[in-house]
């Protein structure tokens, strides 16, 4: 049995020289590693809090930690919770509502049935799995002013949307200092912030989801989020040869049978909106609906922008990427744009 661990959806990639007023800071949070660059007087202080920002989210929203907020609604099933984790849980509930339940943070029973991040992961039985569907599902969580209950045997796991939340409080943060530019990368998700050292925007490049040191397209960006999520990320393989990766479907409660490699959203930075958080959500959603869904459900909004690179060897990407889009010729993709 192998399991392989990919803990980078995203690179980041500055083409730039070093300018006097950039910083740059890597932590370990969350369960991955983070980079974080900003550019402009007060960058090292600006760091510094955003790692504090990341620090305390963990604290408060991590499954794992005994004293987190989500840890002591799932041992008890009710709990007070601070107030990121009240925002965060009710756009939650609200994202697996637009996203028909194809994200949704009541699966936690299954991730950990599964356990699919853990040291040993086996194919659970076929009952184990039905025995637990009935747990998911948003309705189960009941919000009030700041109180949170869980129907009997219900969990949550905020682990699908936290980072892109984290995102969004340090671009927040990044704003409110006026910084020159700056990006973070937390694990799969990317902020990037005003203009790099030349004065231009950034690079993100996106992982070839196939090949670790290659990359599916490059995009060009300034003041927005680009989270992707894929099954090639995380994964085990069992004795006969079945691959299963870690993103469930919340409707089999099994590793999601998509025809999809991977999902990447792309969404602006707005001061009134979590949309770090919403491309979190949608990145997953997206995978677990798979191609046509993906792309009914981008044509029926088209307030967003993706990239999907797709099993079949075609990377599909929407007309406002046209102008911050490049593509890798080596990548071996046929690149086609989507209409509505």
């Amino acid at each position: 049995m192998m399991k392989k661990l990919i803990p980078l959806l995203l690179c980041l990639l500055l083409l730039t020289g070093c300018a006097p007023k950039a910083e740059s800071l890597d932590i370990f949070a969350m369960d991955t590693y983070m980079s974080l660059v900003a550019v402009g007087d007060g960058a090292f202080d600006t760091l510094q809090q955003s790692a504090n920002i990341v620090n305390t989210l963990e604290q408060a929203m991590s499954r794992t930690i005994e004293t987190s907020d989500v840890a002591q609604l799932n041992a008890t099933g009710s709990a007070e919770l601070r107030y990121d984790t009240a925002v965060l849980l009710e756009e939650a509930m609200a994202l697996s509502a637009a996203t028909l339940g194809c994200f949704d943070v009541t699966i936690a029973p299954l991730v950990e049935l599964w356990n699919i991040n853990g040291e040993n992961p086996v194919v659970p039985p076929q009952e184990e799995i039905d025995a637990l569907l009935p747990l998911v599902g948003s309705e189960h969580i009941h919000l009030d002013n700041g109180s949170a209950t869980l129907d009997a045997g219900c969990a949550i796991d905020l682990g699908g949307i936290a980072k892109g939340f984290a995102s969004d409080r340090i671009a927040q943060l990044y704003h409110e200092r006026a910084l020159e530019g700056g990006f973070v990368s937390l694990g799969g998700n990317v902020y990037v912030h005003g203009e790099n050292t030349e004065g231009t925007a950034w690079h993100v490049a996106i992982q070839h989801p196939e090949d670790s040191s290659g990359y599916a397209c490059i995009l060009s960006l300034s003041d927005a989020f680009v989270v992707t999520s894929g099954g090639y990320q995380r994964y085990f393989t069992a004795p006969d040869g079945t691959v299963y990766q870690h993103i469930l479907d919340p409707f089999t409660g099994a590793p999601a049978a998509s025809d999809l490699l991977s999902v990447s959203i792309i969404l602006p930075y707005d001061a009134d909106k979590l949309h770090g958080a919403m491309a979190d959500a949608y990145s997953t959603a997206l995978y677990v609906m798979g191609e046509t869904a993906a792309c009914d459900f981008w044509a029926a909004q088209q307030s967003f922008d993706m990239v999907l690179v797709t099993k079949d060897g075609r990377i599909i990407y929407t007309p406002g990427l046209i102008e911050h889009f490049t593509p890798v010729e080596e990548s071996g993709y046929d690149y086609q744009v989507l209409t509505a």
